[in-house]
């Protein structure tokens, strides 16, 4: 900053000297700091700067930052421990060792708050100028603390996928249910900060989240997931049936055109409504919406035709939670589904046929009437 040498009060040589800054060296103090080396003592230099109203002000550091007793690594290091499913007095014992016992229950708490923080800035970030073309949306229940009882909530979650197939977390939000109401207003907040109105919907065929979507954005071409409904087709047949609706299944919904999967789909529901018809009435009661995929370039069928993107994290989620059986409140359970990504300890990869994403769909559906 001043390129003094020590109880230096000028430069030895003038064209080392920072151009506008006049100052000199002022002693300096000694700071206990923490990181993944342990706890250790460092010497920072102090420093008198000279203001434009002919004053001094004390010079800061960028480096080491007021106040601050840990690294960012070391900070990085209790955080992602936290986030991995361990619980504050597990981290303490966890990082005794590595830290020196400088960790306590008090610092991981301090850790997290700051984390909280960054949480609260992402969820009211402006989404204006994200250039989302489709929304992929599902919600997971995970078991919770309130009031002292074990409680189960839904987490309702939307990425976005930008017009060059990159996949972005959009929200994340605690709701006692999935209801339309409860999606209305995950919806609303995303509208309220600047969303634009997406081409295209992935959803996992809860009732309450399509009559949101009716609400707010009619007329949008709406996928169901086609792995959400084989599960739904199952739950109506016998054990024995599993393997035969399975192979039916996958031979119309993986055909590899619009007119095969239209053939495949009549064969299935002429089949099933004799051999075992809830299967055929289960199938019929997803409608249209099923094959919405089909309006899109083949090379992106893989990636319309599920909620998969949301089925990984939630599945990556659960298992970094398992050792905490019910979560300290709703609000950590999505700050924990948030802070998984933004710590980078799971990544999103772009879709597939994100290359034909400019394309628009067909405006004509086709006709897949069985």
């Amino acid at each position: 900053m001043l390129a003094r040498p020590r109880y230096g009060r000028a430069c030895k040589n003038d064209d080392a000297c920072p151009a506008g800054i006049v100052g000199h060296r002022h002693g300096s103090r000694t700071r206990s700091l923490t990181g993944s080396f342990g706890k250790t003592e460092i010497t920072v230099p102090r420093a008198r700067l000279q203001t434009s109203e002919g004053g001094t002000t004390e010079w800061h550091s960028k480096a080491l930052r007021t106040y601050q007793r840990r690294t960012l690594t070391a900070d990085a290091l209790i955080a992602g421990a936290y986030l991995a499913g361990t619980n504050t007095r597990r981290v303490r014992r966890a990082l005794a060792a590595l830290f020196r016992g400088a960790v306590s229950k008090d610092i991981v708490s301090r850790v997290w708050r700051k984390i909280k923080s960054d949480w609260d800035f992402w969820s009211a970030r402006s989404l204006a100028a994200e250039p989302i073309v489709r929304l992929i949306l599902d919600g997971t229940v995970v078991r919770v603390r309130l009031d002292r009882k074990a409680t189960s909530i839904s987490l309702l979650v939307v990425i976005g996928v930008r017009e060059d197939g990159q996949k972005v977390l959009l929200a994340v939000k605690n709701m006692g249910g999935e209801s339309a109401e409860a999606w209305r207003s995950v919806l609303d907040d995303l509208i309220e900060r600047g969303l634009r109105r997406p081409a295209f919907l992935i959803v996992d065929g809860a009732p309450g989240l399509e009559r949101a979507i009716a609400a707010v954005w009619d007329g949008v071409p709406v996928q169901r997931c086609t792995v959400h409904k084989h599960r739904n087709l199952l739950a109506h047949a016998p054990e024995r049936l599993h393997e035969e609706i399975g192979a039916d299944y996958t031979d119309m919904i993986y055909a590899a055109t619009p007119e095969d999967i239209a053939t495949r789909r009549k064969a299935f529901v002429r089949k099933w409504r004799l051999k075992h018809r809830p299967v055929a009435d289960s199938l019929e009661e997803a409608g249209d919406r099923l094959f919405t995929f089909t309006q899109l370039p083949p090379s992106q069928w893989r990636s319309a035709r599920t909620t998969n993107a949301i089925e990984r994290l939630h599945e990556e989620f659960k298992r970094r939670i398992k050792t905490q059986t019910v979560l300290p409140s709703a609000e950590t359970a999505a700050m924990l589904f948030w802070a998984l990504l933004a710590s980078g300890q799971i990544n999103m990869r772009k879709v597939d046929g994100w290359q034909t994403l400019a394309t628009r769909t067909i405006d004509q559906p086709i006709d897949l009437a069985a």
